[in-house]
């Protein structure tokens, strides 16, 4: 076991209290964006002696955040049975994160390594146990924010929805929503990769532009200017759709099950425009019967269903993104007190690409 080490501050090696700002549930939102009434940056102490850290666990400096759509679902008060349990009121929340142990009681860990985890404390110093963390490769000449796009949740959405689920031949047509997103911008490209063509829809023009020139979209549309998706997707696919990986379900999803093909395959990794209402009040989509008529498959998927692809999945992609062949964006915010407003941000179509937090350098 490794023994308890100092923190950087100033040269303190003794240094035993730090104070730290963290991100707490005040109340949940069963309805639309979460605001400063329901979250709240509290400042605290947090002692780091060595009584302190239990044995196996690590202190933990918080440098950056991925802020994902399924964080919505977490603060709603109404568990659902999806994704995760709530957040508990009153308490730190959690995300995936990477950050700098500064302290250890664990064989595993030592000062200055970068780790990264899907549930770390959204504080600035935290203590966890090392069954919750990945070593962060600092030698493979990978950007440290790619951690949480390119070979994080994201990524792994991407990946899994095409090659796992959806599994395309050469040929086919793809359809991806929300095409610029965090999931969406990997999608496209990977679908591409195995010889596809591929429309992406997205909320600007500049997107569809982006889509087109760096992502390697064959189309985009923009959905608030092409608003008839049905007229939409006929114009686009006029072969109709061999697979739909959805993000945003609602009236996409509806006018997706008039445009497929027999046997057609729908991976679903979310569906952003319905979470922040309450169940009853989301769009019905009205026309499953499409399902049986055409024989088509759709699946749902969670990343921790498929952990046991996960290490094909980063060879692939770092192999990708050595090669140059694999493109991303990244939307940073800076500092911890901008959680709120890049929350507020994935929700509507401000941003490009993923977005994240740098919560120190």
């Amino acid at each position: 076991m490794a023994g308890l080490e100092g923190v950087d501050n100033g040269g303190d090696e003794n240094l035993t209290v730090v104070e730290t700002r963290e991100w707490i549930m005040l109340a949940y939102a069963a309805k639309g964006i979460p605001t400063s009434d329901h979250l709240k940056l509290r400042t605290t102490k947090l002692s780091l002696d060595a009584d302190s850290i239990p044995k196996d666990h690590v202190a933990v400096e918080l440098l950056w955040v991925s802020v994902d759509p399924y964080l919505r679902g977490r603060m709603s008060g109404q568990d659902e049975g999806l994704y995760f349990s709530q957040f508990a009121l009153d308490e730190v929340i959690t995300t995936c994160g990477i950050g700098r142990v500064i302290r250890s009681k664990s064989s595993k860990f030592s000062k200055g390594d970068l780790v990264s985890s899907s549930f770390l404390p959204f504080s600035e110093y935290s203590i966890i146990g090392a069954t919750f963390l990945q070593v962060v490769d600092q030698t493979a000449g990978i950007e440290i924010s790619s951690y949480l796009s390119t070979l994080g949740l994201p990524g792994f959405a991407a990946w899994v929805g095409i090659e796992v689920i959806g599994n395309p031949k050469s040929g086919s047509n793809v359809f991806i929503s929300a095409a610029a997103g965090g999931v969406g911008m990997f999608a496209g490209q990977l679908a591409k990769f195995k010889g596809c063509r591929v429309v992406g829809s997205t909320g600007t023009d500049e997107k569809v532009k982006l889509l087109k020139e760096e992502f390697g979209y064959d189309e985009a549309f923009n959905y608030n200017k092409e608003t008839d998706f049905d007229a939409a997707l006929s114009k686009y696919f006029p072969n109709g759709i061999d697979l739909y990986l959805d993000n945003v379900g609602g009236k996409m999803l509806e006018a997706v099950l008039n445009h497929v093909n027999v046997r057609a395959r729908i991976a679903v990794s979310g569906m952003i425009s319905q979470y922040n209402q309450v169940w009853t009040e989301r769009v019905g989509v009205r026309n499953l019967l499409n399902i049986v008529g055409k024989e088509v498959r759709i699946e749902g998927y969670l990343m921790g269903s498929h952990m046991d692809r996960f290490d094909d999945f980063t060879k692939e992609m770092v192999t990708y993104t050595k090669e140059g062949k694999l493109r991303s964006k990244h939307k940073i915010y800076y500092g911890i007190e901008s959680f709120i407003e890049s929350l507020g941000s994935i929700f509507s179509s401000s941003n490009i690409g993923k977005v994240v937090i740098q919560v120190k350098p």
